[in-house]
């Protein structure tokens, strides 16, 4: 029996596809992090510039540190896409179970 509330699928189905677009776009930004943002050590000058390692060395650890970041970004709107998606499939499943139950706005098998 219903207590009366009721889930707007429509509206899961707007949040799985704009966190799938989400997903889409951090895909993206993964792929300019990784290769887009690369310097070479020899940008920092040459062997005669002492810091010039330390300052590739910064540079490398600091990517590393972004694309970490956005791989956690990018696993966490994964999962709670995934999320929404079994849940909003579990309700379905409801529904029809439930429209299965009733037919001409009465249970099955009761009398008319």
């Amino acid at each position: 029996m219903s207590n009366g509330m009721r889930v707007d699928l429509s509206a899961l189905d707007d949040v799985i596809r704009k966190l799938n677009g989400l997903l889409s776009n951090m895909d993206s930004a993964n792929e300019k992090a990784k290769y887009e943002t690369d310097i070479p050590s020899t940008a920092f000058g040459s062997d005669k510039f002492l810091e010039s390692n330390q300052l590739h060395k910064a540079h490398a650890d600091e990517k590393a540190r972004i694309e970490k970041i956005i791989k956690g970004l990018h696993e966490l709107i994964d999962e709670f896409g995934k999320s929404a998606s079994k849940v909003k499939d579990k309700y379905t499943e409801q529904e029809h179970a439930e429209q299965g139950r009733y037919k001409d706005g009465a249970p099955q098998g009761a009398a008319n």
